[in-house]
């Protein structure tokens, strides 16, 4: 396809390839007997990224042979070759590689589109709970529990069987959602000066992508993040945060984050929906 905007991506081959992709995890995570690789930057890697990584690339390619595709696992393309790129895929095919390792169940396959530095669209897949995230510029962002039992072909299926968020919201309680395995003294300090405002303070940790999503749908009120993220990690929960009426910015200078930056790191960031 010849892609203009947006509006020319539907919904539900996005939807589909990303709960291909979380079924294929699920499979391997079923095994118990995968091996774990360790990167360059010491962050571990199981054939499930693998495997998902090539499951979302050749089904992306498939469908969309003019978008090329930035990947957690296929990280190494030159800005050189990127920086002129004003529309990409933006990939985490296993987000939460460590809670995996943990078999907790928090962990993601995260599909982003990135158009102009911005996420347009974005699609979170938690395959141990099949429940799916899913936003995008002019639709609105949804909650959908139960895919296997839901028709997700289009825009339409997706508004008309998703749940509208934000779904809930703390009226008597400020709650705070941190990393379950990054949690820095910046972010404890943060939380302090929440309960120096606030009447009552609750904290929660999660991993992976799960903490925007939980913000996007009311579940918490803020996500600070004073420690490393890389693009891939919050592109697609971007988008859902803020088709949701949410805010995502830096710390420093509160902008929005941009994506396609020379270095592909995330600045510290804070996520609320208040």
């Amino acid at each position: 396809m010849i892609y203009k905007n947006v509006t020319d991506i539907s919904l539900g081959p996005i939807v589909k390839i990303a709960i291909d992709a979380g079924h294929e995890i699920l499979r391997i995570y079923n095994r118990y007997d995968y091996d774990i690789e360790f990167k360059n930057d010491c962050s571990p890697l199981t054939m499930a990224d693998k495997q998902s990584h090539q499951k979302i690339a050749t089904q992306l390619q498939k469908y969309y042979k003019n978008i090329p595709i930035l990947s957690e696992e296929g990280a190494d393309i030159p800005y050189s070759e990127r920086k002129s790129w004003n529309t990409f895929w933006l990939v985490d095919p296993l987000d939460g590689t460590k809670e995996f390792i943990k078999r907790n169940g928090e962990f993601t396959v995260n599909i982003a589109l990135i158009e102009n530095q911005k996420p347009v669209l974005g699609v979170i897949y938690v395959p141990v709970l099949d429940t799916l995230y899913v936003a995008k510029v002019g639709v609105g962002s949804f909650k959908i529990k139960h895919t296997k039992q839901c028709r997700l072909d289009d825009d339409k299926d997706i508004m008309e069987q998703g749940t509208v968020l934000p779904c809930s919201k703390n009226e008597d309680v400020v709650k705070v959602i941190a990393s379950r395995s990054h949690l820095s003294q910046e972010t404890e300090a943060f939380i302090e000066q929440l309960k120096e405002k606030h009447h009552r303070v609750e904290t929660m940790s999660s991993g992976s992508s799960l903490k925007l999503c939980l913000v996007a749908e009311g579940a918490c009120d803020y996500y600070p993040r004073f420690a490393p993220t890389m693009e891939w990690d919050t592109a697609a929960g971007h988008v859902i945060v803020e088709q949701a009426r949410g805010y995502l910015y830096t710390v420093e200078g509160k902008q929005s984050l941009t994506y396609n930056k020379p270095c592909l790191r995330n600045p510290w960031f804070i996520v609320e929906n208040r």
